[in-house]
């Protein structure tokens, strides 16, 4: 595919890595016959990682087919996570590599995970935006101090550490936002 083809979300292939494009840039030259180029802000998958391409408008692109199934977490075996499609029940085993850190934010009985896979293999997970998580460690209440804002930190049961209200306390359940990991409520 050419690269004035390519669009936000398009999964494409570069140097033998898989990127996922999340802004594309196009930039024309004021003189003429000056060739139109495309500046892409690609995300590696899996991991993530940041890659800024620059390509000429009729430069070639291999496009990928990443497939998103809706996905339950299953089990833990071992460091991997096991999730099963929610269609088919085939099982997916995903690597702590592919998880990253989305680990925190995997427990059982949450729908909204998607599995992403490019031909059957599965290359990233997608987590819900946000998942409800017990606090089984912080700090007590204080006494009088619901009318400040101010916030202390509390480890979940999935062992990821946020900072809470000073209102919340022990064995309470809380909603966690999964893009900035920040406290968003009671359960």
């Amino acid at each position: 595919m050419k690269a004035s083809d390519v669009k936000k979300g398009n999964v494409v292939e570069h140097e033998g890595t898989v990127y996922q494009v999340r802004d594309i840039e196009r930039s024309s030259p004021t003189a003429r016959g000056g060739n139109v180029t495309f500046r892409f802000t690609l995300y590696s998958i899996p991991g993530g990682r940041k890659y800024d391409l620059s390509l000429r408008a009729d430069d070639d692109l291999k496009e990928m087919d990443l497939v998103r199934r809706a996905a339950n977490f299953s089990y833990k075996d071992g460091e991997a996570f096991v999730f099963m499609d929610a269609e088919d029940y085939s099982q997916y085993l995903l690597g702590p590599e592919l998880v990253g850190d989305n680990a925190g934010y995997i427990v059982e009985d949450v729908e909204g995970f998607y599995v992403q896979l490019i031909d059957d293999a599965p290359v990233g997970l997608q987590v819900p935006t946000s998942v409800v998580l017990t606090v089984v460690d912080t700090a007590p209440e204080l006494k009088g101090a619901s009318a400040t804002k101010r916030t202390k930190p509390a480890k979940l049961n999935t062992g990821v550490e946020i900072q809470v209200p000073e209102y919340i306390t022990n064995d309470e359940k809380v909603w966690v936002n999964t893009l900035t990991g920040e406290f968003a409520g009671r359960a």
